[in-house]
């Protein structure tokens, strides 16, 4: 029975301080583990440059493996004191901690020189670490919170920019026609895209006067809506920064902003009474 409570203890003990940062033990693991991601993500940016990857490869690999071992035990631990360990490994950032490992021990099956495109690929993945950085980024709960409420205005301005793409597009190919580079419709939409965006790449050009007309709509047009996405996610996010939230899990839906003074989830309706924060 004590060795039952003391792996509880233990377990509860280090509970707090991996998923925790309100105590000085729980802030100097996040720090720990932030300069840990920062470093292994700046190993990786340096060796995918060509003078150094020839210089130190050797360095570079073993660094790879002391912190792909270092991240794996982290990995491990979290599931070991987890409340609900299904619930971390299936979480947001249970399954990024799980990526940012596999593709170094990818490496050890896929071998060979004609391999090596795809090794570097998987290598890539790594980069995954950064997104464990907006675990210490408070102001990143204000940021989902108002991605979240503007998600459909924002879904319904990229419907009506398909429709004018589409338009545009269509309306350029009967202007200008194949032997101007509008050979087809789909062709003529890429190219409403990019002038719409203000990108131009200048691969196909309106010839006509007509064309060029439009051409200019479109432009004006696109200096028009670039602020409109802008304009909504910035709106929310004043919103979002004038509430007080509070780091409460709902057990139902797994949603972790409520308002301060919330009694039920704002998201699915559950009551917030009983329910503690797992992962």
């Amino acid at each position: 029975m004590s060795n039952k409570n003391n792996w509880l203890d233990w377990r509860d003990r280090w509970y707090e301080i991996i998923f925790h940062s309100n105590t000085p033990a729980g802030r100097l693991f996040d720090v720990i583990l932030l300069i840990m991601i920062v470093i292994s993500v700046g190993v990786v940016m340096l060796d995918s440059v060509p003078a150094f990857r020839n210089e130190y490869r050797t360095p570079f690999t073993n660094l790879e493996w002391f912190f792909t071992i270092l991240f794996t035990i982290e990995y491990v631990i979290r599931i070991i004191v987890s409340r609900k360990p299904r619930i971390y490994i299936f979480s947001f950032y249970g399954v990024i901690d799980l990526i940012s490992l596999l593709p170094t021990y990818f490496s050890l099956i896929i071998a060979g020189s004609h391999y090596l495109l795809v090794i570097r690929i998987l290598r890539m993945l790594r980069v995954f670490r950064v997104l464990k950085l907006t675990r210490f980024m408070r102001a990143s709960h204000v940021l989902t919170l108002s991605l979240r409420q503007s998600r459909f205005k924002i879904i319904v301005f990229f419907e009506v920019l398909l429709t004018t793409v589409v338009i545009m597009g269509s309306l350029m190919y009967i202007i200008e026609g194949p032997e101007n580079g509008f050979t087809s419709i789909p062709v003529s939409i890429y190219w409403a895209i990019v002038t719409l965006t203000t990108v131009g790449f200048g691969d196909i050009t309106p010839n006509t006067a007509l064309g060029q007309f439009f051409a200019s709509l479109i432009m004006i047009l696109g200096y028009s809506i670039i602020a409109v996405p802008t304009g909504i996610i910035s709106a929310e996010i004043v919103k979002a920064g004038n509430v007080s939230f509070v780091e409460k899990k709902c057990t139902n839906c797994k949603s972790e902003l409520h308002d301060s003074d919330a009694l039920f989830c704002k998201y699915c309706g559950k009551s917030l009474h009983n329910d503690d924060r797992s992962h």
